[in-house]
């Protein structure tokens, strides 16, 4: 489930429904439209609602205090001096953001960043600091150090560019490995339609044929938000040297990730990577957000950017997108035509199809029904008690037929009666949508000290948007589509260079979705809403989708599983677990080495030796024991590798894997990240034959896991790759590099970064 609301505001709206009066209850809950939710929810929420929130919201302060600021000065000094020079802007970012603008802490803490940014060779950003100290009052005393400074960055931008204006310094032209690409644009590609049916809902569909790689769509997030604490940050070994998560290295408008954040004036949390994305957002949306930052963190990701859509659209469209709502009861022209049901159109990146995405009122509970409810509607009385309202709502043109303020209670200001209540149904609606169509934009973090010499990394969430075109796509727990984000001025390869121009109109966050595999003419295109197939298994991805998305999920995986248990009875349950998945376990006997499969006897809780001549059996209790215990010991190796002890996380990993009556085959993924971890001690040894060794019996585990055309198995062999090229073995590398090529250009496209690194490593090998 998306971010919901602080525990403590869930328990106490929990608590409000317990004791609501029966009557009030089934007045609540018999109300079928979102306005009359909304409205019953003003006259239930109360003073006292408010100051809860207000009590609660004190444990996340987004005051500005110059003695905090003191303190990430502090910290950063200590970063500085062990050189640690990316960790020291972090602090010193974090300092200037809770720096208020009287403190003379705030010229240090701008200096001080521009000494990080110079040792990291950002020239430009180290610049722009030394003026911003300079403009907030630094010592005068000290100013020549600052203008040493200006004299060096300066002298490195002039060597820089005079590279740049050699020509023979110039990259040559790719000779046709290079993608062309045209103008940035945003849509579904030419081969594929909007679909609509009772069934499935808005939908796309192929009417050509569409090769695997082909972009199908691009789409940006009409808003999103970023997810506080999804990244950690680590220094030179691997330590969490840094506080926070994705908040304070991200841009708040674009995710750009950025070590020098311009920060807001106004709160200590917001900061973005620019004064025009600062500009933007506040004309959007911040300058009603910054005084609710903490009441916003305790309502929840999905409730701040409900709100967040709502104020970017303004009264004016979402009146033009009621519209068709509110004529769809009118008399028709003629008794044959019939007023067209905007929730079966697309309207392109526009806000009218946000609008018209499926709420499912009527299928929430009544418990998720009040909690989202209370919440907006708190929400909606805090901002109007914050100031005037949103100058995009303006109430000047009379109220519609239909659209009736509520009685005046509960304190509303005077500036905020009228149809202004519109304001917070139209957020309650989009908190509703926000549990089924809230996507989550996922990017890769480098894993590990910064001075490994192979990166590893993972999948993290930073934010949660709402697409209005990817919005069309259902869910396959196997799909035929892989989804490639981009943020900030980090675009997709595959739009042009006129980015720049675009990027305030793109809120620099973009989505390509590709074809996975080839796609024929009348099938469906489909993404995985998370369960997938390869990592969950079937009744469990079900009750998941159940639960969350409504329905039940009848997708090629979901249905193989269910025709091989009627064909097969109980062992078919294990056996189509995944598509093309091994039906077995991945336990060897510890005794013979053969295969270990589940007992099919109704009362069998283990497992058995598949050779008839063997016949050991070992107990479900067992299995699980050695299970977690391997996962244990490899948390602790990780762990003694990121505090620079390979050698020691070596010989836990070797024990760990030692003889025992049972053990992992090669194909099951515990094994995989043994041997992934394995490879990492020995690539920080500088051992890299060994390492590679054990990387490719990773890769294995990983293929059989998740597919041969997996991008999972891609990013394995990508690290491969740069095994065998720091060890020099020129042959296995350049053997490898073309299923690497292949793998990454089919899910994240011809230019990513990773291919033009690999392009670098081929370059180098065959010069």
């Amino acid at each position: 489930m998306m971010d919901l609301p602080c525990i403590q505001w869930q328990d106490y709206v929990a608590q409000k429904w317990t004791v609501l009066d029966p009557e009030l209850k089934e007045k609540f809950t018999t109300l079928l439209e979102i306005d009359d939710v909304f409205k019953c929810s003003l006259t239930l929420t109360t003073q006292e609602d408010l100051d809860f929130v207000q009590s609660i919201s004190a444990a996340y302060s987004v005051q500005k205090e110059a003695q905090q600021a003191a303190k990430c000065r502090e910290k950063g000094n200590f970063s500085f001096k062990i050189r640690d020079f990316t960790v020291a802007a972090l602090h010193y970012s974090q300092g200037i953001c809770v720096n208020p603008l009287s403190s003379e802490q705030l010229s240090l803490c701008y200096a001080n960043r521009s000494a990080a940014l110079y040792h990291l060779q950002h020239y430009q950003d180290s610049l722009k600091d030394i003026d911003r100290a300079l403009k907030h009052g630094y010592p005068s005393h000290l100013s020549h150090k600052l203008e040493d400074r200006r004299t060096q960055c300066l002298r490195h931008l002039s060597v820089d560019q005079k590279g740049k204006d050699n020509p023979a310094s110039k990259n040559p032209t790719d000779g046709g490995k290079g993608t062309s690409v045209g103008p940035l644009s945003f849509g579904i590609c030419p081969q594929a339609v909007v679909g609509c049916s009772p069934e499935k809902g808005r939908h796309l569909v192929a009417v050509e044929r569409i090769a695997a790689g082909d972009v199908l769509l691009h789409d940006r997030p009409y808003s999103c938000v970023l997810i506080p604490g999804m990244e950690e940050v680590r220094g030179k070994g691997g330590r969490q040297d840094a506080e926070g998560g994705v908040e304070h290295r991200r841009c708040h408008r674009c995710l750009t990730e950025t070590l020098s954040p311009v920060p807001c004036e106004g709160c200590s949390y917001t900061r973005y990577c620019s004064t025009s994305c600062q500009r933007d957002a506040w004309e959007e949306h911040h300058q009603w957000e910054c005084s609710l930052g903490a009441d916003l963190m305790v309502m929840g990701v999905m409730s701040q950017l409900a709100l967040r859509v709502t104020l970017k659209a303004g009264l004016k469209n979402i009146q033009m997108a009621k519209e068709p709502i509110r004529n769809e009861h009118t008399e028709p022209e003629s008794r044959d035509s019939k007023p067209p049901d905007p929730c079966a159109s697309h309207y392109g990146d526009t806000y009218r199809s946000v609008f018209h995405l499926q709420h499912h009122l009527n299928r929430h509970s009544p418990c998720v029904r009040f909690l989202s409810a209370i919440t907006i509607a708190t929400l909606y009385l805090k901002l109007s008690k914050a100031g005037p309202p949103p100058a995009s709502w303006d109430i000047s043109r009379p109220l519609q037929a239909n659209s009736h303020p509520p009685d005046e209670e509960g304190g509303i200001g005077a500036a905020w009666n009228s149809e202004l209540w519109l304001m917070g149904s139209v957020v309650l609606r989009h908190m509703l949508q926000l549990r089924c169509n809230a996507q989550a934009i996922i990017t890769l973090q480098d894993t590990g000290a910064e001075n490994s010499p192979v990166q590893s990394s993972r999948e993290i969430c930073i934010a949660t948007a709402m697409f209005p075109t990817l919005s069309l796509l259902n869910h396959s727990c196997c799909p035929n589509t892989s989804l490639a984000f981009s943020t900030g001025t980090h675009l997709s390869a595959d739009f042009s260079e006129s980015v720049a121009e675009m990027r305030s109109k793109a809120s620099g966050v973009t989505v390509a979705v590709r074809a996975a595999k080839d796609i024929s003419p009348g099938q469906e295109i489909l993404h995985c809403y998370g369960p997938h197939s390869r990592r969950m298994a079937t009744q469990e991805r079900q009750c998941f989708l159940q639960e969350q998305y409504y329905f039940l999920c009848q997708c090629e995986a979901c249905t193989l599983q269910q025709q091989s248990e009627e064909e097969d009875g109980p062992e078919g349950r294990q056996q189509c677990s995944s598509v093309g998945g091994n039906p077995q376990s991945g336990l060897l006997c510890g005794k013979c080495k053969g295969s270990l499969n589940r007992s099919s006897e109704e009362r069998g809780k283990g497992f058995i030796c598949s050779q008839a001549s063997c016949g050991h059996c070992v107990a479900l209790s067992e299995v699980n024991q050695r299970l977690q215990e391997i996962k244990q010991d490899l948390k602790k190796a990780v762990d003694l590798m990121e505090r620079e002890r390979p050698d020691e996380a070596l010989r836990l990993l070797r024990s760990t894997q030692s003889p025992s009556a049972l053990s992992l085959a090669e194909t099951h993924p515990l094994q995989g990240e043994l041997e992934d971890a394995t490879a990492r001690a020995y690539a920080t040894m500088g051992d890299w034959s060994n390492a590679a060794s054990h990387l490719e019996r990773s890769a294995v585990a990983i293929g059989n896991q998740y597919g041969k055309e997996s991008i999972e198995l891609g990013r394995q062999l990508f690290k491969l790759a740069q095994l065998h090229f720091n060890g020099g073995a020129r042959g296995p590398a350049l053997s490898v590099i073309p299923r690497v090529r292949k793998l990454l250009c089919l899910h994240c496209g011809p230019q990513c970064e990773e291919l033009q690194e690999l392009q670098a490593m081929e370059d180098c090998l065959t010069a």
